[in-house]
């Protein structure tokens, strides 16, 4: 019964959390699941237009620009194949939007294919009404689910 109730509670406070979030946290949380499959669909057009010219992307290899994100994208240097998301957190600070996600990425890396735990933080700006990604960094956790 205890670990009914407790269940019970768990799911409630979980949707407690999703009615808590804003309009603009969840307009966030979308475009930045949508940019996971983008990713893993090599989309590179869709992508440009949502990467802001200056934005930098930290990786485990090192860190670069825009355009060698896309050609690395392009050329499946890396081929992000699928982002499992456990959790997700946004703040919005004025037109800077910070979201976390923790995730277990899928991906084939030198024609390698491997499975990393990471926390993934993501930099978005808003222009001309328009939210644009400016930071996509990977940090590598020590083990899973934690």
């Amino acid at each position: 019964m205890k670990k009914l109730l407790l269940g019970l509670c768990l799911a409630l406070s979980g949707i407690q959390i999703s009615f808590a979030q804003s309009p603009a946290d969840q307009e966030i949380i979308k475009i930045s699941k949508d940019k996971w499959q983008w990713m893993a669909d090599k989309n590179v057009g869709t992508l440009d237009s949502l990467f802001h010219e200056n934005s930098m992307f930290v990786h485990m290899g090192g860190s670069w620009g825009k355009q060698r994100e896309l050609d690395v994208i392009k050329s499946g240097g890396i081929w992000y194949k699928k982002a499992d998301i456990h959790e997700v957190s946004v703040n919005i600070i004025d037109n800077t939007a910070i979201l976390l996600n923790r995730i277990d990425l899928l991906a084939v890396v030198g024609g390698n294919e491997v499975t990393n735990p990471f926390i993934v933080t993501e930099v978005y700006v808003k222009q001309n009404g328009t939210w644009k990604l400016g930071s996509l960094s990977f940090t590598k956790l020590l083990t899973p689910g934690n």
